[in-house]
Protein backbone atom coordinates (compact mmCIF):
# COMPACT_ATOMS: atom_id res chain seq x y z
CA UNK A 1 0.00 0.00 0.00
CA UNK A 2 1.38 3.40 -0.97
CA UNK A 3 1.58 5.93 1.82
CA UNK A 4 2.17 9.68 1.88
CA UNK A 5 3.30 10.54 5.38
CA UNK A 6 5.47 13.63 5.76
CA UNK A 7 8.99 13.48 7.24
CA UNK A 8 7.63 15.39 10.24
CA UNK A 9 4.97 12.73 10.79
CA UNK A 10 7.47 9.91 10.44
CA UNK A 11 9.57 11.47 13.19
CA UNK A 12 6.89 10.10 15.55
CA UNK A 13 7.93 6.50 16.36
CA UNK A 14 4.29 5.36 16.51
CA UNK A 15 3.51 6.82 13.09
CA UNK A 16 6.72 5.37 11.65
CA UNK A 17 5.86 1.89 12.93
CA UNK A 18 2.30 2.09 11.58
CA UNK A 19 3.52 3.38 8.23
CA UNK A 20 5.67 0.27 7.81
CA UNK A 21 2.67 -1.92 8.57
CA UNK A 22 0.46 -0.04 6.10
CA UNK A 23 3.05 -0.44 3.36
CA UNK A 24 3.01 -4.21 3.87
CA UNK A 25 -0.69 -4.50 2.93
CA UNK A 26 -1.28 -5.38 -0.73
CA UNK A 27 -5.12 -5.12 -0.69
CA UNK A 28 -5.49 -8.84 -1.51
CA UNK A 29 -8.57 -9.36 0.66
CA UNK A 30 -7.59 -12.78 2.05
CA UNK A 31 -8.31 -11.34 5.50
CA UNK A 32 -12.00 -10.83 4.73
CA UNK A 33 -12.56 -14.60 4.51
CA UNK A 34 -11.65 -15.17 8.16
CA UNK A 35 -12.75 -11.92 9.82
CA UNK A 36 -15.67 -12.63 12.18
CA UNK A 37 -17.31 -9.22 11.84
CA UNK A 38 -17.11 -9.26 8.05
CA UNK A 39 -18.63 -12.74 8.00
CA UNK A 40 -21.53 -11.51 10.13
CA UNK A 41 -22.05 -7.98 8.80
CA UNK A 42 -20.78 -8.15 5.22
CA UNK A 43 -19.48 -4.57 5.33
CA UNK A 44 -16.02 -3.95 3.85
CA UNK A 45 -15.37 -1.38 6.59
CA UNK A 46 -15.92 -4.15 9.14
CA UNK A 47 -13.09 -6.19 7.62
CA UNK A 48 -9.35 -5.81 8.35
CA UNK A 49 -8.75 -4.40 4.87
CA UNK A 50 -11.49 -1.82 5.30
CA UNK A 51 -10.26 -0.84 8.75
CA UNK A 52 -6.73 -0.49 7.41
CA UNK A 53 -8.01 2.07 4.89
CA UNK A 54 -9.78 3.97 7.68
CA UNK A 55 -6.66 3.98 9.85
CA UNK A 56 -4.44 5.06 6.95
CA UNK A 57 -6.70 7.98 6.11
CA UNK A 58 -6.96 9.05 9.75
CA UNK A 59 -3.25 8.89 10.51
CA UNK A 60 -1.91 10.08 7.17
CA UNK A 61 -4.08 13.19 7.17
CA UNK A 62 -3.65 13.90 10.87
CA UNK A 63 -7.38 13.68 11.45
CA UNK A 64 -9.04 13.21 14.81
CA UNK A 65 -11.18 10.08 14.91
CA UNK A 66 -14.83 10.56 14.01
CA UNK A 67 -17.94 8.60 14.91
CA UNK A 68 -17.92 6.54 11.70
CA UNK A 69 -14.31 5.45 12.10
CA UNK A 70 -14.83 4.68 15.79
CA UNK A 71 -17.89 2.54 15.02
CA UNK A 72 -16.00 0.25 12.67
CA UNK A 73 -12.79 0.06 14.71
CA UNK A 74 -14.75 -0.63 17.90
CA UNK A 75 -16.33 -3.61 16.15
CA UNK A 76 -12.90 -5.21 15.68
CA UNK A 77 -12.41 -8.07 18.13
CA UNK A 78 -8.60 -8.03 17.86
CA UNK A 79 -8.95 -11.78 17.32
CA UNK A 80 -5.99 -11.56 14.89
CA UNK A 81 -7.39 -14.24 12.59
CA UNK A 82 -6.48 -11.86 9.77
CA UNK A 83 -2.81 -12.08 10.75
CA UNK A 84 -2.89 -15.86 10.44
CA UNK A 85 -4.52 -15.58 7.02
CA UNK A 86 -2.51 -12.67 5.60
CA UNK A 87 0.07 -13.83 3.02
CA UNK A 88 1.96 -10.52 3.27
CA UNK A 89 2.61 -10.56 7.01
CA UNK A 90 0.67 -7.39 7.86
CA UNK A 91 1.06 -6.86 11.62
CA UNK A 92 -2.54 -5.79 12.11
CA UNK A 93 -2.34 -6.08 15.91
CA UNK A 94 0.11 -3.23 16.30
CA UNK A 95 -1.78 -1.10 13.79
CA UNK A 96 -5.17 -1.46 15.50
CA UNK A 97 -3.52 -0.86 18.89
CA UNK A 98 -2.12 2.44 17.58
CA UNK A 99 -5.50 3.36 16.09
CA UNK A 100 -7.21 2.80 19.42
CA UNK A 101 -4.68 5.03 21.15
CA UNK A 102 -5.43 7.71 18.55
CA UNK A 103 -9.16 7.34 19.18
CA UNK A 104 -8.66 7.67 22.92
CA UNK A 105 -6.60 10.84 22.42
CA UNK A 106 -8.70 12.58 19.75
CA UNK A 107 -12.32 11.44 20.06
CA UNK A 108 -14.83 12.28 22.78
CA UNK A 109 -17.17 9.35 23.15
CA UNK A 110 -20.77 9.76 24.27
CA UNK A 111 -21.07 10.09 28.05
CA UNK A 112 -22.55 6.63 28.57
CA UNK A 113 -19.73 5.00 26.60
CA UNK A 114 -17.07 6.94 28.53
CA UNK A 115 -18.73 5.97 31.82
CA UNK A 116 -18.93 2.27 31.04
CA UNK A 117 -15.35 2.12 29.80
CA UNK A 118 -14.12 3.98 32.86
CA UNK A 119 -15.97 1.57 35.15
CA UNK A 120 -14.52 -1.45 33.36
CA UNK A 121 -11.00 0.01 33.56
CA UNK A 122 -11.49 0.87 37.24
CA UNK A 123 -12.89 -2.52 38.30
CA UNK A 124 -11.75 -5.45 36.14
CA UNK A 125 -7.95 -5.17 36.46
CA UNK A 126 -8.17 -5.14 40.27
CA UNK A 127 -9.17 -8.44 41.90
CA UNK A 128 -10.49 -6.86 45.10
CA UNK A 129 -12.71 -4.41 43.26
CA UNK A 130 -13.83 -7.08 40.80
CA UNK A 131 -14.79 -9.49 43.59
CA UNK A 132 -16.83 -6.76 45.26
CA UNK A 133 -18.52 -5.91 41.95
CA UNK A 134 -19.47 -9.55 41.37
CA UNK A 135 -20.97 -9.73 44.85
CA UNK A 136 -23.09 -6.70 43.94
CA UNK A 137 -24.13 -8.28 40.65
CA UNK A 138 -26.67 -10.41 42.55
CA UNK A 139 -28.77 -7.32 43.20
CA UNK A 140 -28.21 -6.15 39.66
CA UNK A 141 -29.67 -9.39 38.33
CA UNK A 142 -32.82 -8.78 40.34
CA UNK A 143 -33.22 -5.47 38.53
CA UNK A 144 -32.06 -6.80 35.17
CA UNK A 145 -35.51 -6.68 33.46
CA UNK A 146 -35.70 -2.98 34.30
CA UNK A 147 -32.07 -2.18 33.49
CA UNK A 148 -32.30 -3.83 30.07
CA UNK A 149 -35.07 -1.41 29.12
CA UNK A 150 -32.92 1.64 29.73
CA UNK A 151 -32.23 3.51 26.47
CA UNK A 152 -28.72 3.35 25.01
CA UNK A 153 -27.08 1.46 27.89
CA UNK A 154 -29.61 -1.30 28.59
CA UNK A 155 -28.12 -3.93 26.28
CA UNK A 156 -24.62 -3.51 27.66
CA UNK A 157 -25.77 -3.61 31.26
CA UNK A 158 -27.78 -6.74 30.55
CA UNK A 159 -24.78 -8.38 28.88
CA UNK A 160 -22.53 -7.49 31.80
CA UNK A 161 -24.94 -8.99 34.32
CA UNK A 162 -25.47 -12.10 32.22
CA UNK A 163 -21.73 -12.80 32.20
CA UNK A 164 -21.43 -12.52 35.98
CA UNK A 165 -21.32 -15.91 37.75
CA UNK A 166 -24.15 -16.92 40.07
CA UNK A 167 -21.66 -17.05 42.94
CA UNK A 168 -18.05 -16.08 43.47
CA UNK A 169 -15.68 -19.03 44.09
CA UNK A 170 -13.68 -19.06 47.35
CA UNK A 171 -10.28 -17.38 47.18
CA UNK A 172 -7.22 -19.46 46.44
CA UNK A 173 -4.98 -20.16 49.40
CA UNK A 174 -1.97 -19.20 47.25
CA UNK A 175 -0.80 -15.64 47.84
CA UNK A 176 1.80 -13.20 46.58
CA UNK A 177 5.23 -14.09 47.90
CA UNK A 178 4.51 -17.82 48.15
CA UNK A 179 7.05 -20.29 46.84
CA UNK A 180 5.95 -23.81 45.91
CA UNK A 181 8.83 -26.27 45.95
CA UNK A 182 9.25 -28.83 43.21
CA UNK A 183 8.54 -32.47 43.96
CA UNK A 184 11.89 -34.27 43.83
CA UNK A 185 14.81 -32.64 42.10
CA UNK A 186 14.17 -29.10 40.88
CA UNK A 187 14.40 -28.95 37.11
CA UNK A 188 13.29 -25.34 36.63
CA UNK A 189 12.15 -22.26 38.48
CA UNK A 190 9.22 -20.24 37.18
CA UNK A 191 7.01 -17.34 38.16
CA UNK A 192 3.31 -17.69 37.45
CA UNK A 193 1.10 -14.73 36.59
CA UNK A 194 -1.70 -14.49 39.14
CA UNK A 195 -3.68 -12.11 36.93
CA UNK A 196 -6.75 -10.04 37.72
CA UNK A 197 -10.13 -11.40 36.59
CA UNK A 198 -9.11 -15.06 36.40
CA UNK A 199 -8.24 -15.61 40.09
CA UNK A 200 -11.63 -14.16 41.01
CA UNK A 201 -13.71 -16.04 38.43
CA UNK A 202 -11.81 -19.33 38.60
CA UNK A 203 -8.96 -19.65 41.11
CA UNK A 204 -8.85 -23.40 40.40
CA UNK A 205 -6.93 -22.74 37.17
CA UNK A 206 -3.75 -21.40 38.74
CA UNK A 207 -4.08 -23.86 41.63
CA UNK A 208 -4.08 -26.69 39.08
CA UNK A 209 -1.13 -25.17 37.24
CA UNK A 210 0.91 -24.93 40.45
CA UNK A 211 0.17 -28.55 41.39
CA UNK A 212 0.99 -29.76 37.90
CA UNK A 213 4.22 -27.81 37.53
CA UNK A 214 5.57 -28.73 40.95
CA UNK A 215 4.62 -32.38 40.38
CA UNK A 216 7.02 -32.47 37.43
CA UNK A 217 9.96 -30.64 38.90
CA UNK A 218 9.22 -26.92 38.55
CA UNK A 219 9.57 -24.61 41.53
CA UNK A 220 6.83 -21.98 41.27
CA UNK A 221 6.94 -18.51 42.79
CA UNK A 222 4.18 -15.90 43.01
CA UNK A 223 6.12 -12.62 42.94
CA UNK A 224 4.98 -9.74 45.09
CA UNK A 225 3.95 -6.64 43.17
CA UNK A 226 2.57 -8.22 40.01
CA UNK A 227 -0.99 -7.61 38.86
CA UNK A 228 -3.07 -7.23 35.72
CA UNK A 229 -1.06 -7.72 32.53
CA UNK A 230 -2.62 -4.55 31.07
CA UNK A 231 -4.47 -6.22 28.20
CA UNK A 232 -7.92 -5.02 29.22
CA UNK A 233 -7.02 -1.33 29.18
CA UNK A 234 -4.55 -1.77 26.32
CA UNK A 235 -7.33 -2.88 24.00
CA UNK A 236 -9.41 0.13 25.03
CA UNK A 237 -6.62 2.47 23.91
CA UNK A 238 -5.72 3.49 27.47
CA UNK A 239 -2.02 3.15 26.82
CA UNK A 240 -0.70 4.99 29.87
CA UNK A 241 -2.60 2.62 32.16
CA UNK A 242 -1.49 -0.41 30.16
CA UNK A 243 2.15 0.66 30.40
CA UNK A 244 1.83 1.22 34.15
CA UNK A 245 0.57 -2.34 34.62
CA UNK A 246 3.32 -3.69 32.37
CA UNK A 247 6.04 -1.84 34.26
CA UNK A 248 4.78 -3.06 37.64
CA UNK A 249 4.90 -6.64 36.41
CA UNK A 250 8.32 -6.21 34.84
CA UNK A 251 9.66 -4.81 38.13
CA UNK A 252 8.20 -7.77 40.06
CA UNK A 253 9.62 -10.35 37.66
CA UNK A 254 13.00 -8.65 37.35
CA UNK A 255 13.45 -8.92 41.12
CA UNK A 256 13.08 -12.69 40.74
CA UNK A 257 15.24 -12.84 37.61
CA UNK A 258 18.05 -10.94 39.32
CA UNK A 259 17.56 -12.90 42.55
CA UNK A 260 17.28 -16.68 42.32
CA UNK A 261 16.58 -16.52 38.60
CA UNK A 262 13.66 -17.61 36.42
CA UNK A 263 13.54 -20.10 33.58
CA UNK A 264 10.06 -18.98 32.55
CA UNK A 265 7.19 -16.66 33.33
CA UNK A 266 4.19 -18.97 33.12
CA UNK A 267 0.85 -17.61 31.97
CA UNK A 268 -2.42 -19.55 32.18
CA UNK A 269 -4.55 -17.01 30.31
CA UNK A 270 -3.73 -16.84 26.62
CA UNK A 271 -5.05 -13.28 26.32
CA UNK A 272 -2.55 -12.21 28.98
CA UNK A 273 0.17 -14.22 27.28
CA UNK A 274 -0.26 -12.43 23.96
CA UNK A 275 0.10 -9.07 25.70
CA UNK A 276 3.06 -9.99 27.91
CA UNK A 277 4.91 -11.47 24.95
CA UNK A 278 4.44 -8.04 23.34
CA UNK A 279 5.85 -6.02 26.26
CA UNK A 280 9.11 -5.65 24.35
CA UNK A 281 7.25 -3.87 21.55
CA UNK A 282 4.98 -1.87 23.85
CA UNK A 283 7.91 -0.39 25.77
CA UNK A 284 10.49 -0.34 22.99
CA UNK A 285 10.88 3.45 23.17
CA UNK A 286 11.16 3.63 26.97
CA UNK A 287 14.87 3.88 27.80
CA UNK A 288 14.31 2.68 31.37
CA UNK A 289 12.26 -0.38 30.44
CA UNK A 290 12.97 -1.39 26.83
CA UNK A 291 15.67 -3.94 27.63
CA UNK A 292 13.87 -5.33 30.68
CA UNK A 293 10.59 -5.58 28.76
CA UNK A 294 12.30 -7.51 25.97
CA UNK A 295 13.84 -9.88 28.51
CA UNK A 296 10.47 -10.51 30.17
CA UNK A 297 8.77 -11.08 26.83
CA UNK A 298 11.39 -13.68 25.94
CA UNK A 299 10.74 -15.57 29.19
CA UNK A 300 6.94 -15.46 28.90
CA UNK A 301 5.44 -18.87 28.12
CA UNK A 302 1.96 -20.25 27.98
CA UNK A 303 1.65 -23.02 30.55
CA UNK A 304 1.26 -25.62 27.78
CA UNK A 305 4.60 -24.57 26.25
CA UNK A 306 6.31 -25.25 29.57
CA UNK A 307 4.49 -28.55 30.09
CA UNK A 308 5.43 -29.75 26.61
CA UNK A 309 9.11 -29.42 27.54
CA UNK A 310 8.66 -31.40 30.76
CA UNK A 311 7.82 -34.71 29.03
CA UNK A 312 4.71 -35.57 31.02
CA UNK A 313 4.05 -39.32 31.16
CA UNK A 314 1.32 -40.79 28.98
CA UNK A 315 -1.91 -41.68 30.77
CA UNK A 316 -4.45 -44.45 30.08
CA UNK A 317 -7.67 -43.55 28.22
CA UNK A 318 -9.91 -41.33 30.33
CA UNK A 319 -13.12 -42.20 28.50
CA UNK A 320 -13.89 -38.55 27.69
CA UNK A 321 -14.31 -36.75 24.40
CA UNK A 322 -12.98 -33.21 24.64
CA UNK A 323 -13.81 -30.45 22.18
CA UNK A 324 -10.71 -28.27 22.17
CA UNK A 325 -11.48 -24.59 21.64
CA UNK A 326 -8.32 -22.79 20.59
CA UNK A 327 -8.60 -19.22 21.89
CA UNK A 328 -7.81 -16.56 19.30
CA UNK A 329 -5.03 -15.22 21.51
CA UNK A 330 -3.56 -18.73 21.57
CA UNK A 331 -3.72 -19.72 17.90
CA UNK A 332 -3.52 -16.31 16.22
CA UNK A 333 -1.78 -14.19 18.87
CA UNK A 334 0.84 -16.68 20.06
CA UNK A 335 0.75 -19.20 17.18
CA UNK A 336 0.30 -22.10 19.61
CA UNK A 337 -1.95 -24.58 17.83
CA UNK A 338 -1.06 -28.25 18.29
CA UNK A 339 0.71 -28.26 21.67
CA UNK A 340 -2.39 -28.19 23.93
CA UNK A 341 -4.09 -30.89 21.87
CA UNK A 342 -1.03 -33.14 21.96
CA UNK A 343 -0.84 -32.79 25.74
CA UNK A 344 -4.52 -33.66 26.13
CA UNK A 345 -4.22 -36.68 23.83
CA UNK A 346 -1.16 -37.92 25.72
CA UNK A 347 -3.16 -37.53 28.94
CA UNK A 348 -5.73 -40.01 27.64
CA UNK A 349 -8.44 -37.74 26.29
CA UNK A 350 -10.09 -38.09 22.90
CA UNK A 351 -9.67 -34.62 21.40
CA UNK A 352 -11.91 -33.17 18.71
CA UNK A 353 -11.23 -30.04 16.66
CA UNK A 354 -14.11 -27.58 16.55
CA UNK A 355 -15.41 -26.72 13.06
CA UNK A 356 -14.63 -23.09 12.13
CA UNK A 357 -12.12 -23.18 14.96
CA UNK A 358 -10.40 -20.06 13.63
CA UNK A 359 -13.51 -17.92 14.24
CA UNK A 360 -13.71 -15.99 17.54
CA UNK A 361 -16.24 -16.93 20.24
CA UNK A 362 -16.99 -13.24 20.85
CA UNK A 363 -15.30 -12.84 24.23
CA UNK A 364 -12.26 -10.74 23.24
CA UNK A 365 -11.56 -9.13 26.60
CA UNK A 366 -14.51 -6.83 27.29
CA UNK A 367 -15.88 -7.01 23.75
CA UNK A 368 -18.83 -9.12 24.91
CA UNK A 369 -19.84 -6.22 27.16
CA UNK A 370 -19.14 -3.37 24.74
CA UNK A 371 -20.53 -5.13 21.64
CA UNK A 372 -23.06 -7.60 23.09
CA UNK A 373 -25.10 -8.19 19.92
CA UNK A 374 -22.15 -9.21 17.75
CA UNK A 375 -20.62 -11.17 20.64
CA UNK A 376 -23.90 -13.02 21.15
CA UNK A 377 -24.07 -14.04 17.49
CA UNK A 378 -20.49 -15.29 17.59
CA UNK A 379 -21.13 -17.27 20.78
CA UNK A 380 -24.17 -18.95 19.24
CA UNK A 381 -22.13 -19.84 16.15
CA UNK A 382 -19.28 -21.19 18.29
CA UNK A 383 -21.54 -23.26 20.53
CA UNK A 384 -23.33 -24.76 17.51
CA UNK A 385 -19.98 -25.80 16.03
CA UNK A 386 -18.84 -27.27 19.35
CA UNK A 387 -22.05 -29.29 19.61
CA UNK A 388 -21.31 -30.84 16.21
CA UNK A 389 -18.36 -32.69 17.80
CA UNK A 390 -20.68 -34.31 20.41
CA UNK A 391 -18.21 -33.73 23.27
CA UNK A 392 -18.42 -34.67 26.93
CA UNK A 393 -16.76 -31.38 27.80
CA UNK A 394 -14.87 -28.43 26.34
CA UNK A 395 -11.26 -27.46 27.04
CA UNK A 396 -9.61 -24.13 26.35
CA UNK A 397 -6.74 -21.98 27.62
CA UNK A 398 -8.40 -18.63 28.27
CA UNK A 399 -10.75 -17.51 31.05
CA UNK A 400 -12.59 -15.07 28.76
CA UNK A 401 -13.53 -17.86 26.37
CA UNK A 402 -14.54 -20.07 29.28
CA UNK A 403 -16.95 -17.40 30.54
CA UNK A 404 -18.32 -16.57 27.10
CA UNK A 405 -18.83 -20.11 25.81
CA UNK A 406 -19.93 -21.40 29.19
CA UNK A 407 -22.99 -19.16 29.07
CA UNK A 408 -24.28 -20.98 25.99
CA UNK A 409 -22.85 -24.50 26.13
CA UNK A 410 -24.75 -27.52 27.45
CA UNK A 411 -21.56 -29.31 28.55
CA UNK A 412 -18.99 -28.05 31.07
CA UNK A 413 -15.96 -26.06 29.98
CA UNK A 414 -12.64 -26.30 31.79
CA UNK A 415 -9.12 -25.03 31.40
CA UNK A 416 -6.68 -27.35 29.64
CA UNK A 417 -4.36 -27.32 32.64
CA UNK A 418 -7.15 -28.54 34.93
CA UNK A 419 -7.59 -31.66 32.81
CA UNK A 420 -3.86 -32.29 32.66
CA UNK A 421 -3.60 -31.89 36.42
CA UNK A 422 -6.45 -34.35 36.98
CA UNK A 423 -5.01 -36.91 34.54
CA UNK A 424 -1.67 -36.90 36.38
CA UNK A 425 -2.93 -37.22 39.93
CA UNK A 426 -4.77 -34.00 40.74
CA UNK A 427 -8.41 -33.58 41.78
CA UNK A 428 -11.41 -33.61 39.48
CA UNK A 429 -11.88 -30.07 38.06
CA UNK A 430 -14.63 -28.18 39.96
CA UNK A 431 -16.65 -27.56 36.78
CA UNK A 432 -16.84 -31.32 36.12
CA UNK A 433 -17.76 -32.01 39.71
CA UNK A 434 -20.52 -29.41 39.58
CA UNK A 435 -21.82 -30.91 36.33
CA UNK A 436 -22.32 -34.26 38.00
CA UNK A 437 -19.20 -36.10 36.89
CA UNK A 438 -17.48 -38.50 39.24
CA UNK A 439 -13.99 -39.91 39.17
CA UNK A 440 -13.51 -43.53 38.20
CA UNK A 441 -10.38 -45.67 38.06
CA UNK A 442 -9.32 -44.76 34.53
CA UNK A 443 -12.29 -42.65 33.48
CA UNK A 444 -14.78 -40.05 34.54
CA UNK A 445 -18.46 -40.88 34.27
CA UNK A 446 -21.62 -38.94 34.86
CA UNK A 447 -22.98 -39.57 38.34
CA UNK A 448 -26.20 -41.55 38.50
Amino acid sequence: MQTNFTPEQLADPQIAASEKILRTCVHCGFCTATCPTYLLLGDELDSPRGRIYLVKDMLENGKPANAEVVKHLDRCLSCLSCMTTCPSGVHYMHLIDHARMHIEETYERPWHDRLLRSILAFVLPYPGRFRLALAGAFYGRLAKPVLERLPVVGGRLGAMLSLAPASVPPRSTAAAGDVFRASGARKRRAAILTGCAQPVLNPAINDAAIRLLTRFGVEVVLPKGEGCCGALVHHMGREHEAHAFAKANIDAWMREIEGEGLDAIVITGSGCGTTIKDYGHMLRDDPAYAAKAARVSALAKDVTEVLADLALPAAPPQGLTVAYHSACSMQHGQKITDTPKKLLKAAGFSVKDVPEGHICCGSAGVYNILQPEIAGQLRARKVKNIERTRPDLIATGNIGCMTQIGKGAAVPIVHTVELLDWATGGPLPPALEEAGFKAGHHAVQMAG
